[in-house]
């Protein structure tokens, strides 16, 4: 197993168990930022939730890779509809930040193709 992937791996877990953790705790940074876009609160457990499982599965990815690839997957789509929830509220200057919660997750998917 190549280092590189197992760091990029890690960091990516973090980030989106970070990203989920926060939703779920409700800081209020992302509690102004959800209600800008117009998120129904009645997804925001589940939206977390969806966050903690993908990191999960990206540990889990390092043992078990299939797991790691949906999870990375899914992660990557989860990101990527976040930035387009960003776009619909037209909060244009947002949308580096599902992104930025994104490459992580491309980089180790792509490390783990290349591995």
């Amino acid at each position: 197993m190549q280092t590189a992937h197992v760091v990029v791996t890690i960091l990516a877990a973090l980030m989106a168990g970070f990203s989920g953790t926060v939703l779920l705790m409700r800081a209020q940074w992302i509690v102004q930022a959800l209600n800008s876009y117009g998120v129904p609160r009645s997804w925001w457990v589940r939206l977390g939730l969806a966050k903690a499982a993908g990191a999960v599965g990206l540990l889990v990815g390092l043992f078990v890779p299939v797991i790691g690839v949906l999870a990375g997957v899914g992660l990557v789509l989860y990101f990527l509809g976040a930035a387009v929830t960003v776009a619909r509220a037209r909060w244009y200057s947002h949308i580096p930040f599902p992104l930025v919660y994104a490459a992580p997750v491309v980089g180790a998917l792509a490390l783990a193709y290349a591995a």
